[in-house]
């Protein structure tokens, strides 16, 4: 049986996290064991670089992201990573990716994590989860990502000739 946690008692916001925008990291195990808030910056992503994630496991948020950065690491010349795990797209190193092919959105049916904003937009039937191969690229027209701070919307595009290996 898993015990849920109850934020609603245990979240004291912080006077000064009350305006702008701000990140709440919650650390727990079986109990809360911190609470964090730290101002939250949109990354300027214009370009990802493809990178093998075959020896990756990230099914939750873990406060131990050192695979992740190793991964982050091999971006070269372009500001992000896109996962590639067993042949199939997965996400980036810290938020979901989407594809638009002519007027609809699609995201990868293998994400690493599968994050909130991602869940809420395929129940809204706003992008519908797909297998996507890094050879499938071309079909898309431009590629945007997203995660709990940011939305379709507000995410840059990336241009799918900016995504390379």
């Amino acid at each position: 049986m898993t015990t849920q946690i109850d934020l609603t008692n245990n979240l004291n916001i912080p006077a000064e996290a009350k305006n702008g925008l701000f990140k709440c990291r919650v650390t727990y195990r079986e109990t809360i064991e911190k609470v964090e808030f730290e101002p939250y910056s949109m990354r300027a992503v214009h370009s990802l670089r493809l990178v093998n994630a075959d020896d990756i496991n990230y099914r939750y948020k873990y406060a131990d992201r050192e695979k992740l950065k190793d991964l982050f690491s091999q971006r070269c010349d372009a500001d992000g990573v896109l996962l590639v795990k067993n042949g199939f797209i997965t996400d980036t190193s810290y938020a979901n990716i989407v594809f638009l092919k002519e007027d609809k959105w699609f995201t990868p049916d293998t994400p690493l994590l599968p994050g909130t904003r991602r869940a809420c937009y395929i129940k809204e039937s706003r992008i519908e989860a797909i297998p996507i191969q890094p050879e499938m690229l071309s079909e898309f027209d431009e590629a945007r990502i997203i995660n709990a701070m940011i939305s379709i919307e507000e995410s840059p595009t990336i241009p799918i000739e900016n995504i390379k290996w």
